[in-house]
């Protein structure tokens, strides 16, 4: 079982340097760790390559390598992973792609949320542990 600290900013009023720790463990499910510019961490693993996370697979080398490189073909191969919703972190800046790339999935009733990359590690953290069947598509060209 993989464990992670969580540190929080809950403060007591009287103290403000007091901090709350919550332990948080993974299950055995894919978390995003760390991130920064050009990579992401999984389970403390350092990735490079634009890469797909669900709970329990991680697709690297996803061939979308950067945001101008996606395509429907792209999204489309989201379908096989049957998320109820897609966070596609576009890099360090959010940029929203063009709709008749992502019909497959409106037509497929999956959900799709577009944010930076920052965003969408955080977001995608916070889904699973609500027990969500969330897919994370994120750019890293």
């Amino acid at each position: 079982m993989k464990k992670r600290i969580i540190l929080s900013d809950l403060t007591p009023r009287s103290n403000p340097f007091a901090v709350k720790f919550h332990l948080q463990t993974s299950s055995g499910q894919n978390l995003f760790t760390g991130h920064g510019a050009g990579y992401v961490n999984v389970n403390g693993a350092r990735i490079t390559k634009s890469v797909l996370v669900t709970g329990d697979r991680l697709i690297e080398n996803w061939p979308a390598t950067d945001f101008e490189s996606l395509s429907a073909d792209h999204f489309a191969a989201l379908l096989d992973l049957k998320p109820d919703l897609v966070l596609l972190g576009t890099g360090a800046t959010l940029r929203f792609p063009r709709p008749e790339l992502t019909r497959r999935l409106h037509e497929a009733n999956i959900g799709l949320e577009v944010m930076d990359n920052a965003a969408a590690c955080r977001t995608y953290n916070i889904l699973l542990a609500e027990g969500r069947n969330v897919v994370a598509a994120v750019l890293l060209g």
